[in-house]
């Protein structure tokens, strides 16, 4: 087995290994809304096995950042429409990525309310909101009644997404936001069924897959953990223990796959406490997805060392919308601009060249 190999998710048979992980790129400018150039983006990079979007949110209150895409109105699945008709038509395979972003947001997001996290712990630094840089804000604390309500937000979400044309979902649980925020004792210090020791932390994660399941089925519902990731303020006592837990209880779900993130360097360099890949792995029964700065030449090692079914591949595919065929050639890779992930056109997004 190698990146080139088929491999079956859910009731799908992708063409290769090759991922394209979800990257934000801040290009649904109206109304939070896909639109022509996200469809011609995304179509550009279908020679992926699999293509996952950019993290979408679920509801106003899990808005984050400028001009991200939602699946929460009717509006907006319409819009994505195009975008899985394009991907289709290239002949792959394209989940949506759901997201709650919690605490990393900002009063100026969200009317005036309070962002929203499983306890009052704020995040260090500052954030780029609608007015400009501004400190993180103390979040308000969730009630457990405000947390059922989020987990229909996720159910609802993914019935958006069928409808909108997607194959499936990938549940975003990782990289700081809501999930990642209850899993890890950094930013969770509740004291009722959903903080405290790991069984508790992790209630709010099962309770979205178990209402993402039932609404979609398992076959098309996935998700994403950065067990050893430090962005956005985390951290996490017993990650191993806490993980090796998450990792085998998710067996049981036979999800169409997990997607972990691997320790990346800015995670060690945060103090991350690091779980082993092979750890996860042989926690999991199922379709493992690894990403974080993989090449041609790791990539296919992972794959033939069965530390990983496939691989995800972000900024390489965001420069690269033949990396695939690259990778068969052993062809020379465009470089990324990081000067244009966030802006708002076709620059940086469209026009990296093929070969």
């Amino acid at each position: 087995m190698n990146l080139f190999s088929k491999l079956d998710i859910g009731k799908y048979t992708l063409k290769n290994r090759i991922i394209m992980a979800p990257m934000t790129r801040c290009r649904a400018v109206e109304d939070n809304c896909a639109n022509n150039l996200m469809a011609e983006y995304y179509s550009q990079r279908a020679s992926a096995g699999l293509v996952i979007t950019e993290a979408t949110q679920i509801s106003k209150m899990g808005i984050g950042y400028l001009c991200t895409p939602g699946i929460h109105t009717d509006k907006q699945v319409e819009a994505w429409k195009m975008v899985t008709k394009a991907v289709h038509e290239k002949g792959s395979v394209i989940f949506l990525q759901l997201w709650h972003v919690g605490r990393v947001s900002h009063s100026s997001f969200l009317d005036g309310k309070l962002p929203v996290a499983p306890s009052a712990v704020k995040i260090e630094g500052e954030h780029f909101t609608p007015n400009g840089m501004q400190a993180y804000e103390t979040p308000k604390e969730l009630s457990a009644l405000e947390i059922k309500e989020i987990v229909s937000d996720y159910a609802n979400a993914a019935k958006n997404a069928i409808k909108a044309g997607f194959d499936g979902v990938e549940i975003h649980g990782a990289n700081g936001y809501l999930i990642d925020q209850f899993i890890k004792d950094g930013s969770n210090k509740r004291s009722d069924e959903y903080g405290g020791v790991i069984e508790n932390r992790a209630r709010f994660l099962f309770e979205v897959v178990e209402a993402v399941v039932d609404a979609i089925g398992n076959d098309k519902t996935a998700l994403r953990l950065s067990p050893s990731g430090t962005f956005n303020s985390m951290s996490d006592t017993n990650t191993t223990e806490d993980f090796t837990y998450i990792c085998s209880k998710l067996s049981k779900y036979d999800l169409a796959y997990l997607h972990v993130i691997d320790a990346l360097d800015g995670d060690i360099r945060h103090g991350a406490n690091v779980v082993e890949l092979k750890t996860l792995r042989d926690a999991y029964d199922g379709v493992f997805i690894i990403n974080g700065e993989y090449d041609k030449k790791r990539g296919n090692e992972v794959i033939e060392n069965s530390f990983a079914d496939a691989v995800a591949y972000a900024s390489l595919f965001l420069a690269n919308p033949d990396l695939p065929t690259r990778f068969e050639l052993d062809a020379a890779l465009n470089e990324p601009d990081p000067n244009t992930f966030y802006t708002h056109d076709e620059n940086g997004y469209t026009d990296y060249k093929t070969l």
